[in-house]
C-alpha cells in the first residue's frame, strides 16, 4: 500500500489535497483512480488511510477514512552525523539510513574530508537529498520524514545536545580496548535522543576526537573490522534497531 507525505496545510478534518510530483506518481505511475486507497502521512507522524474522491490535472483529493495506529518508528530518536563523503555515497547513506530508521541526518565537513561543499550549491544538494529521503520513507512506510541539516563547521557538531553522543573511531577498533557495542547500547532508553558520528574516508583526526571527547562524546567501535564511511552509519543503525526493537 502506497504512502505519501503531505504538508500540514493540505489537510482538513475530512480530506487531504495532494499536489506536485505525488500527483504524477498516483495518476501516471500507480494508475490509481476514484475510490482507490492509500496512506497519507502528516508531518507530525500521524498516518491516515485515505480514498481518492477527485482527480484534477494537478491535484488529487482524498477522503480520510480512518487513522492508523501502527507505529514503525524507532523507540529512540537516532541521528546520524555524516562527514561529506566522495561521489554519490550520500545517496546510499540517505536512502538506506532512512529505511533503517534514522530520525535525522547532520552533514559536516571533517578535517580529512576530500569533498568540500560549495555553499552556493547547498540548497540544490539538499533538495536532491530530501527527495531521496522522502521516497525512501514512503517505500519503507515510515511515519515520520527524516530531516537533513548541513552544519557550518566542525565546532558546531561538538556542541550539539543529545542524551547520548557516540563517535565511530577506527583507532578504537584497532586497539580493541572499548566496550562492545551491545554494552554501549544498553545505556539507551526509549524516547532518548542519540547521535552517532561517522567520519569521512580518511577518518577523524586526533584533534577532532579530542574536541568531541571534551564535549562528552563516547568513542565506539563498530565491530572488529574497519568499515567504509558509507557502511559505518548503516551498521550502527541496524545494530541499534536490533537492540531496541528485536531484543527484550
Amino acid at each position: 500500500m502506497q504512502h505519501y507525505f503531505v504538508p500540514l496545510d493540505r489537510w482538513t478534518q475530512e480530506e487531504v489535497t495532494i499536489t506536485g510530483d505525488d500527483v504524477h506518481h498516483i495518476v501516471r505511475v500507480m494508475r490509481m483512480n476514484i475510490d482507490d486507497e492509500f496512506y497519507c502521512n502528516r508531518p507530525d507522524g500521524k498516518v491516515a488511510f485515505c480514498k481518492i474522491t477527485a482527480i484534477q490535472d494537478d491535484t488529487v483529493i482524498a477522503q480520510i477514512l480512518h487513522w492508523s495506529e501502527t507505529n514503525v518508528e524507532m523507540p529512540a530518536n537516532i541521528t546520524i552525523a555524516q562527514a561529506f563523503p566522495k561521489g554519490d555515497k550520500l545517496d546510499l547513506i540517505m536512502q538506506k539510513g532512512t529505511e533503517l530508521g534514522a530520525a535525522s541526518f547532520l552533514l559536516f565537513e571533517g578535517e580529512r574530508s576530500i569533498v568540500k561543499w560549495d555553499q552556493k550549491k547547498v540548497d540544490k544538494k539538499l533538495q536532491r537529498y530530501n527527495k531521496i529521503v522522502k521516497e525512501a520513507a514512503e517505500q519503507s512506510h515510515r511515519s515520520l520524514l527524516p530531516t537533513i541539516t548541513v552544519l557550518s563547521n566542525f565546532a558546531e557538531l561538538s556542541q550539539v545536545t543529545f542524551d547520548h553522543k557516540f563517535v565511530a573511531y577506527e583507532e578504537t577498533t584497532r586497539s580493541m580496548t572499548s566496550k562492545r557495542l551491545q554494552e554501549v547500547f544498553k545505556q539507551i532508553q526509549p524516547g532518548e535522543r542519540v547521535l552517532i558520528c561517522i567520519g569521512p574516508e580518511g577518518g577523524f583526526s586526533e584533534k577532532e576526537i579530542d574536541l568531541l571527547k571534551q564535549h562528552e562524546f563516547q568513542c565506539i567501535r563498530l565491530g572488529p573490522r574497519i568499515l567504509r564511511t558509507e557502511t559505518a552509519g548503516l551498521y550502527a543503525l541496524a545494530s541499534l534497531s536490533y537492540h531496541l526493537e528485536e531484543t527484550e
